[in-house]
């Protein structure tokens, strides 16, 4: 079982980590085989979530960081957010991005990147992968909820802001708070091995991804 542990302000970011310490793969594809990036990344583009609660529309920015830019956008062109559970809701972090498949986030779970430089802060609304030190953000995303600017100085590197639907995502259900023990929201290591299918029986009442498209 992989587990990213990120301490900052006192909270622990979760994300999905490989044993192959800063090895960068190929991007798998939907039905699993490596495969290059098929198309070039736009210099700008906006992301668009379709949520249980409505759309957020983000702005992505790839001169804010371009290697987590490409993957975000590779990511999100095969799919792999579709279906997605927002899994840790707080007030200070909205977190989400293992795949309800366990097999897919297997596979996406080891193309672990190389870092950007912090260009942009964590202010509210902004979208930051989550990682554990260095070279090792994978799939796993949070929308800062409020102004974490502590995060900058650790290597969180914001990629794009929402321009559309904050309100949105501060409607999230929230109830189930942080991971034990300081809620009773899910474990991410079961998320990682049991998929949707260990959040729908424990925690059916997350909100989650319809689709994710580049517009």
């Amino acid at each position: 079982m992989r587990r990213i542990l990120l301490c900052a302000v006192g909270v622990v970011l979760i994300g999905c980590s490989s044993p192959d310490e800063g090895k960068k793969e190929a991007a798998p594809d939907p039905k699993g085989t490596p495969a290059a990036k098929v198309e070039k990344t736009p210099d700008v583009f906006h992301a668009v979530f379709d949520t249980s609660k409505g759309q957020v529309a983000i702005e992505v920015h790839r001169d804010w960081a371009p290697i987590g830019v490409d993957h975000f956008y590779s990511l999100i062109r095969t799919g792999y957010y579709d279906g997605n559970r927002f899994f840790r809701v707080t007030r200070n972090y909205v977190q989400f991005g293992i795949s309800g498949d366990p097999t897919t986030n297997g596979l996406w779970s080891t193309a672990r990147l190389p870092d950007d430089k912090v260009k942009q802060s964590n202010v509210k609304g902004t979208l930051s992968f989550a990682h554990l030190g260095a070279n090792s953000r994978t799939t796993q995303l949070f929308f800062n909820m409020k102004n974490n600017q502590d995060l900058d100085k650790q290597g969180f590197a914001p990629l794009g802001k929402v321009i559309t639907g904050m309100d949105v995502v501060e409607r999230l259900y929230s109830a189930y708070g942080d991971m034990a023990p300081r809620g009773q929201g899910p474990d991410p290591s079961k998320i990682e091995v049991q998929g949707n299918t260990y959040l729908d029986a424990k925690f059916p009442r997350l909100d989650y991804i319809k689709k994710a498209t580049i517009q």
